[in-house]
Parts: structure tokens; sequence; C-alpha cells
């Protein structure tokens, strides 16, 4: 179920926020059309939807109906949600996928280019709380090949019909704080992410946390799964190593004390005991990172330094 869906879908101590005015509500890039207003849904939000629609649908373009109203802003570029999902075969009406729903663990998917286009353009004129239903032409979909894997044939349109469970921020939004004098120096740029200078001068013995931004969530406690942004430098070179913001998505990762942790324990030892909002800083020496082995292009007995955003709790 899972694979196939993979398919769809020194210098200071200040934190200086350059964000300036904000933002105006990114406007949905799919609206309704006699397609998506063709699909009847039915059924309570959160479980599986009955879906029904006449057969061939071909929009000329990606059209997205609300099924169901929900709160807030609709869904941007970078912004992450977890989603129940029904996949169609739009010129067929069979029924691809069904995941998510119900017991199931909902599907997290992020607003991005990585993602099937249609899928994308339905996602931002969707909210949290929403049920949309939308039709996505072969253009948007899965191309003039089709997916015969899936039973999606050349010039096949696909239907989705997305809950959106939950969404969350694409950055932290908490009251600036300042930081130490010797700690590493962070500028936001206006989408919130960081740029860093690491000080020229010997880093810290042991691991060292500053709050950067104060949230005022739920308390990150061990074991929790967690959605982050967040990147990554080496102190000798001030060189990023890994970043979520240039992958393009927030990730989830589990954090604990001991077993069970998917990140290093600096990492981990970061973000529990801090509140969903707050953007952490930590400096992580080898002990509690990769210790005197290499990883990928990080030097074996390296000094870490993480930008956190702590984004929700799973």
């Amino acid at each position: 179920m899972r694979s196939s869906l993979a398919l769809i879908a020194t210098a200071g101590a200040v934190v200086i926020a350059l964000t300036g005015c904000t933002a105006p509500a990114p406007a949905p890039e799919s609206s309704p059309g006699d397609s998506s207003d063709a699909v009847v849904v039915s059924g309570d939000f959160g479980e599986a939807p009955r879906v029904e629609f006449p057969t061939p649908l071909s929009p000329a373009e990606t059209q997205c109906t609300e099924v169901i109203a929900g709160e807030g802003d609709v869904l941007e570029e970078g912004q992450m949600s977890l989603i129940g999902l029904a996949v169609y075969n739009g010129a067929s009406g069979e029924e691809l996928q069904v995941t998510g729903f119900g017991e199931e663990e909902p599907v997290p998917v992020t607003v991005s280019t990585s993602t099937l286009p249609g899928l994308m353009k339905g996602l931002t004129c969707a909210r949290e709380g929403s049920r949309v239903a939308v039709v996505v032409p072969e253009a948007d979909g899965f191309g003039p090949d089709g997916n015969p894997s899936l039973g999606v044939q050349p010039g096949d349109s696909l239907v989705f019909v997305i809950d959106v469970e939950r969404a969350f921020p694409t950055r932290a939004e908490g009251a600036v704080r300042l930081t130490r004098d010797g700690f590493p120096a962070v500028v936001l740029a206006p989408d919130g992410r960081p740029g860093i200078t690491v000080p020229k001068a010997d880093p810290f013995e042991n691991t060292e946390v500053e709050v950067l931004k104060a949230g005022s969530g739920p308390v990150v406690e061990s074991g929790d799964q967690v959605v982050v942004q967040y990147t990554g430098v080496t102190w000798a070179d001030n060189e990023v190593f890994d970043s979520t913001w240039a992958n393009g998505s927030p990730t989830i990762v589990t954090v604990a004390d001991g077993e069970g942790s998917q990140v290093v324990p600096g990492f981990a030892q970061a973000v529990i005991g801090q509140s969903v909002g707050s953007q952490v800083g930590v400096v992580i020496p080898p002990v509690d990172g990769y210790g005197d082995q290499a990883s990928g292009s990080i030097p074996a007995n390296s000094t870490l330094f993480f930008v956190i955003d702590i984004l929700g709790v799973i």
C-alpha cells in the first residue's frame, strides 16, 4: 500500500528574522469545475469515503471541490499534512487505493514538486479539516505512459478524495530569544530557512542547547514522533551536510533518550523537553554525534551544529 502511494505520491549572539511583513495567504493551484463537482462523496470525515462519479471524467486541468469545509489557510508549498487518501481511475471508476482512514495511520504528504503534480495542486485547495475531491488529467497524473501496474492506462484521469486530518506549519513561530556569546549566529530567510555562521573558535566540549524561539505547544517527550525542519553544519568548516529545507519537506523522526531514537543522541537531547513551535540550536560534540566514524560527508570526530524547528508531535 505504501509503495504504490509513493508513486502518486561568531558573528553575534542574536537570532535575526528577516521576515518583513506577513505574506498574504497563498492562492490555490486548482479550483472547482464540472468534473470535480460531479464526484459525489458521502460518509464521515476521517472514515473511508463512499465515492461515486460518472465515467469517464476528462478535465483539461486539475480541478478541486471542497466537500467538507476545513479551517484556516489552504496548504502551501513546503507544508506537511497527515491525510486519508482514496484514489480512483477517473476513466473506468475502478478503486485503486484507499489508505489512511479510520484506524489506519494517516499518510504524511508534503506540498512539493516531488509529489504527483495533480495531488500537489489538489492539496493547495485543502486545509486542515477539509475533505476535497480532486480530478486530475493525464498531464498532472502519470503522463502519457500511464501506470499499468496500478491499472492506469495512457489518457486515464485520476480521482482523489483527500481528508486533511492535520496540517503542520512550515516553520517554528515561537517568540525570539537571545543566545549566549560564542554560540553560532543564525539568520532566517523570509521563508524561515536558517543561515548559520559558526564562530572561529574551538567548539564546546559538551552538547549545548539554546532556545532560539520559544514555542507554546505540547512538550516533546522521549519516544515521541516529531515533525521537524532542520539544517546541520559541521563546526570545522561551516558546511551544510543535511537540510530538510534543501530537500523540500519537513521530516518525521522518533526522538528517544536511548534505544529507538532515529537521530544522534545530541539531536534527541535538544528536542526532548522542548515545546512545539520552538526553534533550537544545538552544538553536538563527536561523543553525542557520529563519534570516530565518518557518516556521508561528515568526517570522523566532527562537532556538529543543528538548527531545529519543532513543528508538531504525532
